[in-house]
């Protein structure tokens, strides 16, 4: 037998500090992730092409190039949640394929996340392309049985 492992494509733990590359560059830190670099008021993105390496630090938002960062959503009032950093010049810069959003478990390395573009990635599925999905469906009379 040749078994396939399923893939979720939902997000892991929140203990597990995560980076998302979402469709069009946007990139997202899990909470675990935020914390890791100090929960900064911004960030900036270096990257070491060589090694295909992706560095998030945390900076004061008057640091030139510096992105800031914004929770998402009602768990931005409890300083929890998901963190939203815009990154599409930074990800066409490197030459990332964003067709697609992408997660990656980073490490933490001179007080900065470290994403290796060369482990493995999940592949994440959009739960907003599920519903306007089932909703299409539920409007036009298919339903499965």
């Amino acid at each position: 037998m040749a078994f396939k492992v399923f893939e979720k494509g939902s997000a892991p733990a929140p203990t597990i500090p995560t980076v998302t590359i979402q469709k069009r560059g946007m990139f997202s830190l899990n909470d675990a992730a935020f914390r890791m670099i100090g929960q900064p008021e911004g960030v900036q993105f270096l990257w070491d092409g060589d090694a295909k390496l992706i560095a998030i630090q945390g900076v004061p938002l008057t640091t030139p190039n510096a992105y800031p960062t914004r929770r998402q959503g009602p768990a931005k009032d409890t300083k929890r949640g998901i963190v939203l950093i815009a990154g599409a010049m930074f990800t066409k810069f490197i030459g990332i394929d964003t067709s697609v959003a992408k997660r990656w478990v980073p490490r933490l390395e001179d007080g900065m996340l470290i994403v290796d573009l060369n482990e493995p990635s999940q592949t994440v599925a959009s739960t907003r392309r599920r519903t306007e999905e089932a909703l299409s469906e539920d409007k036009s009379g298919e339903q499965d049985e």
